[in-house]
């Protein structure tokens, strides 16, 4: 099976429609490497405005994928989903990016992540 898929590699844009389906979504999976090059991903609920993508969580600084980014703010962040089984469609968004440790106007900590490079597919109605 093939995926038609656009690729944004070397640009942080995002297209309006990558930013739609950012926007319109709220789950996504972060991956992130330890030191010794041990990747982990997850999933995280997060929030996107428009630029940058932001999760938070409990107990965020103590869990594995935020010591992870501290040490190796190099992420990967997707989003995707089965639009429909017969026939086949799939769409998502890929953002590799930088991570770093902010906090929220409520004093709570979250992860900002600036996206350097964006692939998508499936996006196109």
């Amino acid at each position: 099976m093939m995926i038609a898929e656009k690729s944004n590699e070397g640009r942080g844009a995002l297209t309006e429609a990558e930013a739609e389906y950012l926007a319109e979504n709220f789950l996504g999976r972060v991956a992130t490497s330890s030191l010794s090059n041990q990747p982990h991903v997850v999933p995280v609920a997060y929030k996107f405005d428009g630029s940058d993508i932001y999760f938070g969580g409990r107990n965020l600084k103590g869990s594995l994928k935020y010591r992870n980014l501290v040490g190796n703010n190099k992420v990967a962040f997707v989003v995707d989903e089965v639009v429909s089984a017969s026939p086949w469609r799939v769409r998502g968004v890929e953002v590799r990016g930088v991570a770093e440790p902010v906090q929220s106007e409520d004093g709570l900590p979250l992860v900002k992540i600036r996206p350097l490079a964006v692939r998508s597919w499936g996006l196109e109605r």
